[in-house]
């Protein structure tokens, strides 16, 4: 089953429910692989898993950023909703590194690429990329790795 049909089972499954937490969510993140389906022109095709978690990513992101200001504006009620958002948004992918594992990780690619400083930043951050993109919280990996290239 693809991810986009498990997106759609869960709505239906939500909708059947009532659950309010849920069904909304739910329906941005299909309006969202409609519209990525409308820009690439595709007419029923399914899009790629990956192309669905790079949205799934892109939402988190966006509802993180949120959350900060949210944060700094006192909005509790606000970060709540954010916070529900990202968790049912979190759901559909694949389970993160958490801290000590993303540290470890990162300081195994300093030293298989020799990395010393900060110059080197942009090699390690690409070999994580193309290794454990599907994994890895890069905000986290990247000030993991400016405190590991700055020492």
């Amino acid at each position: 089953m693809s991810l986009e049909n498990k997106i759609e089972t869960k709505l239906s499954e939500a909708l059947k429910n009532k659950d309010k937490n849920v069904f909304p969510t739910l329906r941005l993140v299909l309006s969202a692989i409609k519209d990525l389906k409308i820009t690439k022109k595709m007419k029923e095709d399914s899009l790629k898993d990956e192309e669905i978690i790079n949205i799934l990513k892109k939402m988190i992101k966006q509802r993180n950023d949120s959350c900060e200001a949210y944060k700094k504006a006192g909005r509790d009620d606000l970060l709540n909703n954010e916070k529900k958002e990202i968790a049912v948004i979190s759901e559909f992918l694949p389970k993160q590194l958490n801290d000590d594992e993303t540290k470890k990780l990162c300081e195994d690619i300093i030293k298989s690429l020799k990395a010393s400083s900060m110059k080197d930043m942009g090699k390690v951050m690409g070999n994580l990329k193309a290794k454990h993109g599907d994994v890895l919280d890069f905000s986290k990996a990247s000030q993991i790795l400016k405190t590991l290239l700055t020492k």
